[in-house]
């Protein structure tokens, strides 16, 4: 298993790194299209029905070609949107718009808990994936031409946090965060993840922002601009996000007996096993730095 996680983790590297520091946005914007069309099959087939859809299963809802086809739409509907607005950034407002979905709508989802998600119609569902999905894909390639600097930023944010929870939840970890969610992840572990986002915006805003050749300004440059206690609540509000995207994706799981979202990634899982904690965290990202960016 860790072998197969190795070279899967090497071979997307090895189409992503060219991809992301290409001078044009463009590469890195087709890259990410056929990842949200592959995420999206994803969650249509978690969401086309309440039955087991874990490994290999072709059970009802699973089968058919309407997961393609949903994975296709939701590609399509990005790329009409690229066609349609180019490179140009979308109005502030739905960038706003799309984090207060993701926090009412997470919490909201969450306290149902994976009893509760099935009883949703399944067009609600699905139309909520494709705007969660178009929402992080549009503010993945936004933060793109604003800079390869500040792009990062925000995928160490989440990667930081991530790591940071799970070793401190396994050495610190005693009270369960969501039992019936996500049995392994505890307060401790949340704690650990926010505390390390802390240090990365320290080191990243006072190291690498001031004595790298970067070119941009870094999410955390940024977020200091409006002062050290709306910066520090900001980067903590988005480690928070990043958790409430890992628990809703692993909510759908729990709710259809699912334990990866797909296989097409030997060894990581599916798609959205890998870019669930990014998909509330970048649209926010984008709403906090147009405060700074329209001053």
């Amino acid at each position: 298993m860790l072998k197969q996680r190795v070279i899967t983790a090497l071979v997307l590297l090895a189409v992503l790194l060219p991809c992301l520091f290409a001078a044009s946005p463009w590469p890195f914007a087709l890259l990410t299209l056929l990842m949200i069309a592959a995420a999206g099959w994803e969650w249509a087939r978690l969401n086309s029905s309440a039955g087991p859809v874990d490994g290999a299963s072709t059970r009802a809802g699973t089968a058919g070609l309407m997961p393609y086809g949903f994975g296709i739409g939701v590609a399509g509907v990005c790329a009409a949107t690229l066609y349609g607005l180019g490179l140009q950034a979308p109005p502030v407002w739905c960038w706003w718009l799309a984090g207060l979905i993701w926090v009412l709508g997470g919490v909201f989802a969450l306290r149902g808990g994976p009893a509760a998600w099935p009883h949703a119609s399944r067009p609600l569902r699905l139309v909520l994936g494709a705007l969660a999905l178009w929402a992080a894909w549009l503010a993945m390639v936004q933060a793109k031409t604003l800079g390869i600097n500040f792009l990062l930023s925000i995928f160490c944010l989440v990667w930081a946090a991530d790591v940071a929870a799970y070793f401190g939840g396994r050495a610190f970890g005693r009270r369960k965060l969501a039992p019936a969610i996500s049995p392994g992840k505890s307060w401790e572990g949340v704690w650990s993840g926010m505390a390390a986002v802390l240090v990365l915006a320290l080191v990243w805003s006072q190291v690498i922002d001031r004595q790298l050749a970067v070119d941009s300004p870094s999410l955390y440059q940024l977020l200091a601009r409006q002062g050290l206690f709306v910066g520090v609540l900001s980067v903590l509000m988005l480690s928070a996000m990043s958790v409430v995207g890992d628990l809703f994706e692993s909510l759908i799981k729990r709710a259809v007996g699912a334990k990866d979202s797909s296989q097409l990634l030997p060894g990581h899982g599916g798609v959205l096993d890998r870019v669930d904690a990014l998909l509330p965290v970048f649209p926010l990202a984008m709403a906090l730095s147009s405060l700074s960016l329209a001053a």
